[in-house]
């Protein structure tokens, strides 16, 4: 009794999360502490006299397209016509030598401010509090605390103690983009630069600063421009270089009046806490991460959804990393995989409004480009939702949509929100099942087929990587897309269109499994031989749950066979995403403790601040990928694998704690959503699961896995019934069920 009344206790006060603390010096940009109001982001690194705020805008691109892309071949007959005659040589020129060798279209980084304090004056410490999205850099007897308004577009920066000189720097990679030189203006209290840019576009930097007795508070603005100058048009009617009113207010106001009371309510929406600090963080990490990097305000505005690096663009004198794209082979759709359990819709919602947005440039795409009505999403888009080119294989294979349709689709089963699926979830998860539907042909036994098929990203860009339609991504997904269209379309009270997807769906064939080992292919004749970095052949298993450990007893064989082939094969040639995508599949299919150890595996590959750095940086040997290139995605795998250890919804079936270790004795989470709108929480202690509570959102039927195993429990508010192992009951919204276990 003792117990559960300490619980109780604990429960009440909200988690907290650890700041992230870094000894001085950090010499490197993507070791930097991250700032971000989902616009504007900032880097905050340095070492002796110098602090340096790296800065950037999502929407910073460089949208020139190359011009073999503008090219009348460059379509996708004649992708087939060489994949079947070659020469190989014009399909690399064709498709992967524009990306390669064009520096555009690209993300451009908006360059840095750097405060240089008197000799002497040497940093000591950065520190990052979550909680408050406020940075705080230490330098003996000055302070530096500064934050990227949650509600102003503005970075605030104050000092305290010895004033600095402030150094703007424009960005150094433009060069390469054969931009003018910007060059730095400074007129009192303002200093800005103005870089032109493609098209007759421009970006820039403003620094507006105000002493006082004890210090400098500055305002930093990155602002944009998308057109070329007009007549009569100030500088600060985009660069805001005229702040002079906010930047004599007092720093603590600004924040308490703009900041505090948006990042309160983020942290509010959920908690998870876990007894291992280093996942803890990573975890707290991610959701800060989705707060400062995405996110739809109140009248549905939004930043640029995030991208590879999200804000926080390349700044060492380069192009970012693969240009900083939108890779949808994977990236994207994993950054954004972990948001609805947390109760952060709006992060993702930043995400899905930009691809309804562009759906008119998919429905050109698929027409100029596929020569199909509907709408297609190029593999590796610009911001604007162009083709960038890169390995045809997944930079143009259709089926990479169908996995964003994946995105719309879970937004309406974890929210139920029925009118965004009628006007924006099934109109779009439609167009792209109508364009994939007129790409598939039926060979001679019927089956429908695509005219290419690939697995990304196995064999590179060779030859081998065009395997025998379909392979088992591009085959799962199209299962997937269509028996979800069917779905959707049931839901609407559409059973004609319901019928008509579904007959599509029954066209295809099933997944191709090794006759040997019982495992899942790339394609057939083609095993899971050796290690490689994207589980692609296993998209059935995680994320799109097609088959099930609770399915029949043949699929249950096919995951343990295809797990256990990915486990043989080891991680010699995966990256950190290929752990945290592993944790939460081990999760999925009921192997905590092998999940765990993954997730740990998967911490060898972030850097100081918590970034995933993509390669293994422990020197322990867990991968022969040892590179650093920041990505985001790992990071959101590795919090989504958290979530599939503690709470999982899928079949219509709510789980609590369905894959929690051993080792995690004491756990809980507060207000976890699960499909079909449910906020879920629950206590474990001493390895047993001691409460759950679960408060229903809109209404509707509610299956709970038993989640004591048979013991006995009490309940409190709704009612529910068992029926075999589960606990079922219709709530009403805003009605909710308490279950505790029977002392």
């Amino acid at each position: 009794m003792l117990e559960l009344l300490f619980l109780a206790v604990v429960a009440q006060a909200p988690h907290v999360p650890a700041p992230l603390v870094l000894e001085a010096p950090v010499s490197r940009w993507d070791d930097g502490l991250p700032l971000g109001n989902g616009a504007q982001g900032v880097l905050v690194w340095g070492e002796g006299n110098v602090v340096r705020l790296s800065l950037d805008r999502g929407d910073l691109w460089d949208e020139r397209t190359p011009d073999m892309l503008q090219r009348e071949d460059w379509t996708y007959a004649t992708m087939k016509e060489l994949v079947a005659n070659g020469p190989q040589q014009k399909l690399h020129e064709l498709f992967d030598v524009p990306y390669d060798t064009v520096p555009y279209p690209t993300k451009l980084p908006g360059g840095r401010i750097e405060l240089v304090f008197p000799e002497g004056t040497n940093v000591q410490r950065f520190s990052l509090d979550l909680a408050s999205a406020q940075a705080r850099v230490e330098l003996g007897a000055t302070t530096v605390r500064l934050h990227v308004s949650a509600t102003l577009p503005y970075t605030v920066v104050r000092v305290d103690g010895a004033k600095p000189q402030v150094r703007l720097v424009p960005p150094q990679a433009v060069k390469r983009l054969d931009y003018a030189p910007a060059s730095v203006v400074s007129d009192g209290e303002r200093q800005w630069y103005v870089q032109e840019a493609a098209q007759g576009g421009a970006y820039g930097v403003a620094c507006v600063r105000h002493d006082d007795e004890q210090g400098s508070t500055l305002l930093i603005h990155v602002g944009k421009r998308d057109h070329a100058p007009r007549e009569g048009e100030s500088l600060d009617s985009w660069l805001g270089v005229g702040a002079q009113l906010q930047v004599a207010m007092p720093y603590e106001w600004l924040l308490q009046q703009w900041h505090e009371s948006w990042w309160k309510e983020h942290w509010g929406a959920s908690s998870v806490r876990v007894p291992d600090e280093r996942i803890q963080a990573q975890y707290d990490l991610v959701r800060y991460l989705y707060g400062a990097g995405s996110r739809v305000d109140q009248l549905g505005r939004g930043g640029a959804p995030i991208a590879l690096q999200g804000l926080w663009t390349a700044d060492e004198g380069g192009l970012p990393p693969w240009k900083g794209d939108y890779h949808n082979d994977l990236n994207t759709q994993t950054t954004y995989i972990a948001q609805l359990p947390m109760g952060h819709a709006e992060a993702g919602l930043c995400f899905l409004q930009h691809l309804a947005n562009l759906q008119p440039t998919f429905e050109r795409f698929a027409r100029s480009f596929y020569a199909v009505d509907g709408l297609v999403v190029p593999g590796v888009m610009t911001l604007e939702g162009r083709a960038m080119g890169g390995w045809g294989q997944y930079s143009l294979s259709p089926t990479n949509t169908a996995w964003l349709a994946l995105l719309f689709d879970e937004h309406w089963r974890y929210t139920r929100d029925r009118k965004f699926l009628e006007s924006v979830v099934h109109p779009w998860c439609a167009q792209a099942g109508r364009a994939l539907a007129a790409l598939l042909a039926p060979d001679s036994a019927g089956h429908l087929r695509l005219p290419l098929s690939s697995s990304p990203e196995i064999f590179d860009n060779s030859p081998r990587s065009w395997l025998a339609p379909n392979s088992n991504y591009d085959q799962a997904l199209l299962r997937w897309l269509f028996g979800a269209l069917a779905r959707q379309a049931n839901e609407l009270g559409r059973a004609e269109e319901a019928a008509k997807w579904s007959d599509v769906l029954a066209r295809l064939e099933p997944l191709d499994v090794d006759a040997e080992s019982g495992a899942l292919t790339f394609a057939r004749g083609l095993p899971y031989d050796s290690s490689h970095r994207h589980f692609s052949h296993a998209m059935a298993i995680h994320p799109l749950g097609t088959i099930t450990i609770e399915g029949s007893e043949s699929e249950r064989h096919t995951i343990d066979a295809t797990l256990e082939q990915l486990e043989r094969h080891g991680g010699d040639w995966w990256t950190g995403y290929s752990f945290s995508w592993f944790s939460c599949m081990l999760a999925r299919t009921g192997r905590p403790e092998k999940a765990l150890a993954q997730l740990e595996n998967y911490l060898a590959f972030t850097g100081r601040n918590g970034f995933h750095l993509n390669g293994d940086q422990s020197g322990k040997g867990l991968s022969k990928f040892t590179y650093r290139p920041f990505t985001l995605e790992g990071n959101m795998l590795a919090a989504q694998a958290v979530h599939e250890m503690l709470l999982q919804s899928w079949g219509g079936v709510v789980r609590v704690f369905p894959a929690t270790s051993e080792r995690w004795t004491d756990v809980e989470f507060d207000n976890l959503r699960a499909e079909g709108a449910f906020r879920v929480s629950a206590k474990r202690i001493a390895g047993r699961t001691r409460s759950v509570t679960v408060v229903s959102e809109l209404g509707g039927e509610l299956r709970l896995r038993d989640p004591f195993g048979g013991a006995p429990f009490k309940a409190d508010g709704a009612v529910l019934e068992r029926k075999g192992t589960d606990l079922v009951g219709t709530l009403k919204a805003g009605e909710r069920v308490v279950l505790s276990l029977a002392d």
